[in-house]
């Protein structure tokens, strides 16, 4: 389970931490959530001097590092009350769950870092749970299937969510992909440390993609998307993986 609440009244002002991998190789993800969020009448900012969360820094142990991102971040963060959204369950779960592990000997810290994950969602949590939608009018004529990132569904516990999005996409088919829940050999720094599995992890993946004959490949975190994409686009594959903002926002070609 996530730890912060569903709110009881709906936000009409979101602030979007854009996260490293949208702002710098996928920015038309962050453009996609702004997309989506704007037509349900949310007004998106986007707050200045934003840089990585640290979650990098956080998984190769060097923790002083993540701690000095984490306290700029949290000073970014903190200046007002408004939710904070974000693309990609991986850095979501670095700021509501890590970040106050991060502090657990800077008590003052750790309570800063409490307070901005209270008021942090992933973004399909955010539209299903925070502004109770699950049909935002979106449509796709062919095969959908859903890739739950490892994150996203075993570090903040959301599943449900982005199923039931996906499930409301009119003209679409939403097909299972065998072993769906299996992780796509990416992992951050694991795929640098240990290529080898990574990719034979891939490969994996990429005779699941085959195997569910899918139009597009739909996840909420472009880290995992960008690695399958990679090897679909070595193999000469035409199905493509897409953020599930962009099936949203009718821009998945």
């Amino acid at each position: 389970m996530t730890d912060n609440p569903t709110q009881t009244l709906r936000p009409s002002r979101i602030r979007l931490f854009v996260t490293c991998l949208v702002d710098h190789l996928s920015p038309e993800v962050g453009e996609a959530v702004v997309t989506v969020l704007e037509r349900l009448g949310i007004n998106v900012t986007v707050p200045a001097g934003q840089t990585c969360c640290g979650q990098p820094a956080f998984n190769g142990g060097f923790w002083d590092d993540a701690r000095q991102m984490a306290k700029y971040t949290l000073k970014i963060l903190e200046q007002d009350d408004s939710p904070i959204v974000v693309p990609s369950g991986s850095c979501a779960d670095m700021l509501i769950h890590h970040y106050p592990d991060l502090f657990a000997d800077e008590p003052d810290w750790q309570q800063r870092a409490r307070r901005v994950a209270a008021l942090t969602y992933e973004f399909s949590q955010f539209l299903v749970d925070v502004l109770g939608v699950t049909n935002v009018g979106a449509a796709f004529e062919g095969k959908l299937a859903y890739h739950p990132s490892c994150h996203l569904t075993r570090g903040l516990g959301i599943s449900r969510q982005p199923r039931t999005l996906l499930a409301n996409v009119a003209g679409a088919e939403v097909v299972a992909m065998p072993r769906e829940e299996q992780c796509c050999g990416f992992g951050g720094l694991f795929s640098v440390k240990m290529p080898a599995i990574s990719q034979d992890m891939l490969a994996n993946k990429l005779a699941d993609v085959d195997g569910s004959a899918a139009d597009r490949i739909v996840g909420c975190d472009v880290s995992c998307l960008m690695h399958i994409n990679a090897g679909l686009h070595r193999q000469g594959q035409p199905t493509k993986c897409v953020h599930l903002a962009q099936v949203l926002a009718g821009n998945s070609e």
